[in-house]
């Protein structure tokens, strides 16, 4: 899944730290090891090097990223290592595999003290093992250029895709492989029900929807509003995409439609059987506090889980956080996930 994410399009190269090399005067005239935390994550972590330097500065640990591919890949990868684990802290587990890391006992309970300030709202498990740094909606993004010069309006809803008019001209991810293409059938399955879903996607297939194996393939290789300017004006993508279609003029070349929309939350967490388990829950406070936060929707293009950080100017207006998306608890995607994936392979595939 995550190449998941428009914030990974315009991410350059994350900052890894290394774990050798590094000492500290222990106060006597000696020296001693810098403790280093293994942070495991998704391919698209991002975060400036002075942040990080400013926390080893301020708490004497070192944070060494290990990137292990999108959300699911990330996921799949900390419950097949759970009993040994390859790091010490996890970031990027989203709402859409939570569930599965929880059941998995993935994580260990920490309560953070930054936590009250605004990541307990996206909260998921009454252990409080996994804690909200980030909100990441999945929204249909459409290119404006192409239907302005058409002279067709855009869709702007679920029903509308299933238009006609809008024949052979989205694009999706499969969600069985990829973190937007299941938050995308998930919103589909919260706005029609049990009962109207497999219907909705019967009408999808008809119009021609297109269906590949991830975002990166998705957006920037068959979206027409994206750098590689591909043949379909309608994609899966987020919220925050037209954040970084901002041409010369100030203006966005996409918009997402805010009714298409299922709310994404990304989640850090301790890894059970940690061999660093206080230090690891140091970088979780770090993830969640007001330096680390102020980073993400300029390096990630996600919107903080803390409440009071300022976004980038224009996000107001380009990139507004949806006020009402689609969502599904924990429990119920944790017990209908495969099924649908199933039922959606069958009905689609």
């Amino acid at each position: 899944m995550k190449s998941r994410a428009v914030r990974a399009a315009t991410a350059i190269a994350a900052v890894s730290a290394v774990a050798a090399g590094c000492s500290l005067s222990d106060g006597d005239g000696g020296t001693q090891q810098t403790p280093t935390v293994t942070l495991v994550t998704h391919d698209s972590f991002l975060a400036p090097q002075e942040v990080l330097d400013a926390f080893q500065k301020q708490s004497g640990i070192k944070v060494s990223v290990l990137k292990q591919g999108d959300a699911g890949s990330l996921t799949n990868k900390l419950v097949l290592t759970k009993a040994n684990p390859i790091g010490d802290v996890a970031y990027g587990v989203d709402s859409t595999f939570a569930s599965r890391a929880l059941k998995e006992g993935v994580f260990e309970p920490y309560t953070s003290p930054e936590a009250d300030r605004g990541p307990q709202r996206y909260a998921v498990d009454p252990e409080h093992r996994l804690s909200a740094v980030d909100v990441g909606d999945v929204c249909v993004n459409v290119d404006t250029n192409y239907f302005t010069s058409k002279g067709i309006p855009a869709p702007a809803s679920y029903d509308d895709l299933a238009d006609p008019k809008y024949k052979d001209l989205l694009v999706a991810e499969d969600p069985a492989t990829a973190s937007p293409g299941l938050a995308f059938l998930l919103g589909t399955i919260a706005k029609y029900g049990e009962s109207g879903w497999k219907d909705y996607w019967t009408k999808l297939k008809a119009n021609g929807v297109k269906v590949v194996s991830g975002w990166e393939e998705a957006y920037t290789k068959d979206f027409s509003g994206s750098s590689g300017k591909g043949p379909r004006p309608i994609v899966v993508s987020y919220a925050s995409s037209p954040a970084a279609e901002v041409g010369d003029d100030g203006k966005p070349r996409t918009k997402a439609l805010l009714d298409t929309c299922y709310r994404q939350v990304e989640y850090a967490g301790v890894l059970a059987n940690g061999k660093q388990a206080e230090n690891a829950r140091k970088v979780v406070d770090f993830l969640l506090s007001q330096q680390f936060q102020a980073t993400v929707a300029a390096n990630m293009y996600v919107y903080p889980a803390r409440q009071g950080v300022d976004l980038p100017a224009g996000w107001a207006q380009v990139a507004p956080l949806p006020q009402k998306p689609q969502a599904l608890t924990a429990d119920q995607v944790q017990a209908g996930r495969e099924k649908w994936i199933g039922e959606w392979r069958s009905l689609v595939q």
